[in-house]
């Protein structure tokens, strides 16, 4: 499984492209929006300066609603960096887009993506990633990982190359129980991988060794 982090807060971006377990990261507006980055001056460079920082894809978000709009921005935002991901909302006109993109060789994650039908869609439509966010589902009362072993039993039935991403991930069982499901990515907060790290034995065990080490 790929860990992706879900932020575009640069200093969280590095301390987990340090721990060594970082392959991704994904951006929407809002989190850009969270750390004071507006303008699309200041939104374009804060892309870059991600890509700088990390190896793998970065995805990068659409505004625009409409198929003309969707394909001249999601055109520039690949043309920023070769890690660029065009991230594309599941709408009638992202879809087409997203079989644009295919076409023209450029990567893209199609998101909020809530039912298997959707991911379907974008399958054949050519997606690179598909971003169930299972999260959002839970907080209505439906099994998000459910969706996602629907999700990579269908893709799996007829061989889509189509990456299972889940997002809106809120703690580490999640990543836990996506991994089981079979996601290929989990993008997530920097606590959610940090939390991985813990277990109380593990406290309890190096306490115990280095304790014994210092004995004479």
């Amino acid at each position: 499984m790929k860990f992706f982090i879900d932020t575009a807060n640069l200093d969280q971006i590095r301390e987990a492209n340090e721990l060594g377990v970082l392959d991704g990261v994904t951006t929407n507006p809002s989190l850009m929006a969270k750390e004071g980055i507006r303008g699309d001056e200041n939104i374009i460079k804060h892309y870059i300066d991600i890509c700088n920082i990390v190896s793998g894809d970065v995805s990068a978000e659409v505004i625009s609603t409409d198929f003309k709009g969707i394909v001249e921005e999601g055109e520039r935002l690949a043309a920023l960096h070769p890690q660029i991901v065009v991230k594309v909302p599941m709408i009638r006109d992202g879809v087409k887009a997203l079989k644009y993109f295919t076409d023209k060789g450029i990567k893209t994650n199609c998101t909020l993506v809530f039912s298997a039908g959707q991911a379907l869609l974008a399958a054949k439509a050519g997606a690179t990633y598909v971003s169930p966010f299972i999260g959002r589902l839970d907080d209505v009362s439906t099994d998000g990982v459910a969706l996602i072993s629907q999700i990579v039993h269908i893709y799996d039935n007829y061989g889509f190359p189509t990456q299972v991403l889940a997002a809106s991930i809120r703690h580490p069982m999640h990543i836990i129980q996506c991994a089981e499901a079979g996601a290929d990515v989990a993008t997530c907060p920097l606590s959610a991988i940090t939390d991985l790290l813990k277990h109380p034995l593990t406290d309890i065990g190096l306490a115990k060794f280095l304790a014994d080490a210092g004995k004479k």
